[in-house]
Order: structure tokens, then C-alpha cells, then sequence
């Protein structure tokens, strides 16, 4: 097993624990809820066993496998192609954007890279990025880091979100030092 994969296990692990019950029985009282969309599920999920949001978040996506990941796999379809669709019509040009930031993260170490519907999660033991076009002309780095960012490039969002700092890029000569060196910060901060 995996680093990453032996990560996915013991976050799944963390949640059963703190839930009291299985994946199964999780899975199970999810699909009992009344609830139907993702953030509905969430958010009960938050409030019935007293999760975390990225606790609740994951939990919602693996019992249910509604993440881009599984619903292509369950389609027959690859990662490439998740991303292909994240990053088609007019935000195909955003494309160059995440593939800079990706090479630069391939230099840190090992981390999973998740494609999801609309995003693509980066993670260690924990989430520390989320990348992916926020509309047709920007592009949104998420970060998840712990204390201050290194620098005035990250902004602070509001608390109960999946990050604490975003950075908003145009264009993929924005991935510099300033932008690399915060990623690095949260990647650090994610194990």
C-alpha cells in the first residue's frame, strides 16, 4: 500500500472512530437521511457525528463515491479525463495555470492528486490545495495552512470552508516564487 493510499485509509480510519460506526453504517445512514445533494449531506453529516468539514466532506464522497475520481472510474474513464472537463471550452486555456503549479508541486514529494468534479484536491496526510478554474478568466488556488501565510499573496477566507487562503491567478506566468513558496508552506503544514 501506498503512502497516499495508506493516508485515504487512516483518514477513513479517523472517521469511523470519531463517527462510532463503519463505513457501511455510515454509508447507510447517509442514504437514510432524506437528503440528496452533497452539501446537504455534509452538513448533516457535521452535525450528526460531529465531523469536521473536510471530515464530512470525504465521508459524503467516499460513501457515496460522488467525487470526479470514482464517478469516472465507475464511467470507465481516467483522471486525465476529469481533468479534460474541468478544463474544457472556455476555461481550457486555465489549463496552463494548473499544470505549472502541478510540476512545481511534483518537486515537494509524494502527495495525491484527486480530480474532483469542478476542482482537483492535493493531498499528503491532509488536504493542503485545491486547484481549478473559479470562472471562465480565473483560476483559484486554495490553501489549507496552518498560522499566517508567508506572504500578502494568499488572501484569508472566512472560517467553516475547505481552505483558509486562496490565490487568485490569471495567467501562468503568476506561479512564481511568492505563489510556489505558499504552497510549499501548506504542503509542509499537511502531514
Amino acid at each position: 500500500m501506498s503512502n497516499l493510499e495508506q493516508a485515504r485509509a487512516t483518514q477513513i480510519a479517523n472517521i469511523e472512530k470519531k463517527a462510532g460506526r463503519s463505513l457501511a453504517a455510515l454509508r447507510e445512514a447517509l442514504e437514510g437521511s432524506g437528503r440528496t445533494k452533497h452539501g446537504e449531506l455534509r452538513s448533516w453529516a457535521m452535525e450528526t457525528f460531529g465531523l469536521g468539514y473536510g471530515d464530512a466532506n470525504t465521508l459524503v464522497h467516499m460513501a457515496l463515491k460522488t467525487d470526479g475520481q470514482s464517478a469516472a472510474e465507475a464511467a470507465g474513464a481516467s483522471g486525465e479525463d476529469v481533468l479534460d472537463a474541468i478544463y474544457s471550452g472556455k476555461k481550457a486555456h486555465l489549463r496552463t495555470i494548473h499544470e505549472a503549479l502541478v510540476t512545481a508541486i511534483a518537486s515537494f514529494g509524494d502527495c495525491e492528486i484527486a480530480p474532483k468534479k469542478g476542482y482537483v484536491s492535493l493531498r499528503r496526510k491532509k488536504q493542503f490545495a485545491m486547484l481549478g478554474p473559479k470562472t471562465n478568466d480565473r483560476f483559484e488556488l486554495g490553501l489549507n495552512i496552518k498560522g499566517d501565510a508567508v506572504n500578502g499573496r494568499a488572501k484569508p477566507v472566512p472560517p467553516g470552508g475547505m481552505c483558509q487562503y486562496i490565490v487568485a491567478l490569471g495567467d501562468s506566468s503568476e506561479v512564481d516564487a511568492d505563489v510556489i513558496a505558499l504552497v510549499k508552506q501548506a504542503y509542509d503544514g499537511a502531514f
